[in-house]
C-alpha cells in the first residue's frame, strides 16, 4: 500500500501529525498496534486527561528540565491555546483548574478519545493495525515499514511517534527506539520520568493510603535543594507517590537515586515560631496526657508515631515532661520529615520515559531526522519530557503538529 504519509503509532502524536498532514490535503495512514487508537490517552490524568497547560510560552520552556530550548519553534507554533482551540473545534468543551491544568469539562479522557477517532474518520484517514518490524530504508532515505506479518507501506514520509516505554501494556514499549536506531539514529538511555520513589524508610507503609495536601515538599542533592513546591503527595507500601512526589522526580537526572533526599514540611502554613506556639498551646491544654494522644490535634494519625520517632521522643512522655529542646525539635522534625530515596520504582510505572531519540539528530523546526531522509519524529521517542500539569501532552501535540506541516510540504 503505498500513501503521502505514514504515521507509525495511534497516540495522541501519531494521531495530530495524520490529522495535520490530512488538513493540507495530504494522504495518511496511522499503523497501530492496538485494536484501538490513543489507548494510553485514555488513562492519562487519572482518566480525566490533563489536555494542555494554559499557559504562555515562557512557562511552558520552565516547565521542561532538559532539551527545553529544542521545543522553542515547536511550542511557537502550536500553542497552549492552539490545541484548547482546536479541541474545542471538535466539540470538547474544556476547562482550567488549578495550576492552569485543562481538562475536559467532562472530566473524561474518553471525550478526548473519541473526538480524535472521530476527526480521523472524516477525514478519511485508513487506521491500520499490525506491528512495525522494520524501517524499509533505501539509499539512506525511509521509504515505508514492514510488519511483523510482512506487509508493507511505503510513503514519502514516514513518522515514528511510538511512545517510549510507560504503560507497556498500553504501547509504550520501547519499539520505536530499535526502529530508530537501524536509521542510524543515537538512543539517549530511557529512564523513568514523573515516577513514584522508594525510599529507604520503611516507616512509610505505617501510613500507606494517607494522603497530604498543602504540604510543602523539598528535594536535596548533598546539599543543595534542587526542588521546592506547595501540594499534594501520598504514602505507599514501597514509598511516596503523589502530584508533588512525581514532579521531583523529574529533577533526579544526575547521580543514582541514592543520592537523593526528601524533606516535607508538614505544617506549611506556620512559621517556625508559630508552630511553637501552637504546640505550646497544645501541651498547656492537657498537661498530664501522653504526647502521643496530644498531637492527634496537629498531625495525621499516621504520622505521629514516625514523627515522634524521628524526634527521638517516646509516644507515652507526658506533656508537662517535655523539655523546651525536646519540643523546639519536635517542631523542627514536623517542618522537615526527612526521607531518603533508595531507588526509583520500575519504568513501566512512569507516567512518561525520558531519553530516547537525541534531539541533536533532529531538525527542531520540522522534526524531520538529520540521520535519514523521509523520517521524523514527534511525541514520548524523542529525548523529551515535562513536569506534570499538562506539559508532556502539549509536547506531543506541538512536536506532532511541526511534524505533520514538515510531511506535508514534502510531499
Amino acid at each position: 500500500m503505498e500513501t503521502d504519509h505514514l504515521c507509525i503509532g495511534g497516540g495522541p502524536a501519531g494521531v495530530f501529525a495524520a490529522l495535520t498532514a490530512a488538513e493540507h490535503g495530504k494522504r495518511c495512514i496511522i499503523l497501530e498496534h492496538n485494536k484501538q487508537l490513543g489507548r494510553k490517552l485514555r488513562i492519562t490524568g487519572k482518566g480525566r486527561c490533563n489536555l494542555t497547560n494554559n499557559c504562555d510560552r515562557d512557562t511552558l520552556m520552565a516547565n521542561i528540565p532538559a532539551n527545553g530550548k529544542f521545543l522553542y519553534s515547536a511550542f511557537s507554533r502550536c500553542t497552549p491555546q492552539d490545541v484548547m482551540a482546536y479541541f474545542e473545534k471538535l466539540g470538547v468543551p474544556l476547562k482550567t483548574e488549578r495550576g492552569n491544568r485543562v481538562f475536559p469539562v467532562s472530566d473524561r479522557a474518553e471525550d478526548i478519545v473519541q473526538a480524535l477517532q472521530k476527526a480521523v474518520r472524516l477525514a478519511g484517514i485508513p487506521v491500520v493495525h499490525g506491528d512495525a518490524a522494520e524501517l524499509l530504508l533505501e539509499n539512506g532515505r525511509c521509504t515505508g515499514v514492514r510488519t511483523a506479518d510482512g506487509r508493507e507501506y511505503r510513503a514519502g514520509t514516514t513518522l515514528l511517534a511510538t511512545g517510549g516505554m510507560s504503560y507497556p501494556k498500553t504501547g509504550s514499549d520501547g519499539s520505536g527506539y530499535r526502529l530508530a536506531e537501524t536509521a542510524g539514529h543515537t538512543i539517549v538511555p530511557p529512564m523513568p520520568s514523573l515516577i513514584p520513589l522508594v525510599t529507604q524508610e520503611t516507616w512509610c507503609q505505617e501510613a500507606m493510603g494517607l494522603s497530604l495536601r498543602n504540604v510543602i515538599l523539598r528535594l536535596y542533592r548533598g546539599n543543595k535543594c534542587i526542588f521546592e513546591e506547595l501540594g499534594e503527595m501520598l504514602f505507599t507500601h514501597f514509598g511516596v507517590s503523589g502530584p508533588l512526589v512525581l514532579s521531583a522526580s523529574a529533577l533526579m537526572r544526575k547521580g543514582s537515586p541514592q543520592d537523593y533526599r526528601l524533606e516535607i514540611d508538614l505544617k506549611s502554613g506556620l512559621t517556625p515560631e508559630q508552630l511553637d506556639k501552637r504546640i505550646q498551646r497544645d501541651l498547656a491544654d492537657s498537661p498530664n496526657r501522653d504526647l502521643g494522644n496530644i498531637l492527634h490535634a496537629l498531625l495525621p494519625a499516621k504520622l505521629i508515631l514516625p514523627v515522634l520517632r524521628l524526634a527521638g521522643i517516646s509516644p507515652d512522655t507526658k506533656a508537662n515532661a517535655l523539655t523546651k529542646a525536646q519540643r523546639l525539635h519536635l517542631g523542627s522534625c514536623i517542618k522537615a520529615v526527612s526521607l531518603h530515596v533508595r531507588a526509583f520504582r520500575p519504568i513501566e510505572e512512569a507516567i512518561v520515559t525520558r531519553g530516547g531519540v537525541s534531539v541533536k539528530e533532529v531538525d527542531a523546526r520540522t522534526m524531520a531526522s538529520r540521520c535519514c531522509e523521509g523520517l521524523y519524529f514527534a511525541g514520548e521517542i524523542l529525548d523529551l519530557d515535562g513536569y506534570t500539569g499538562g506539559f508532556n501532552l502539549q509536547i506531543a501535540f506541538a512536536t506532532a503538529y511541526s511534524a505533520g506541516l514538515a510531511m506535508a510540504e514534502q510531499a
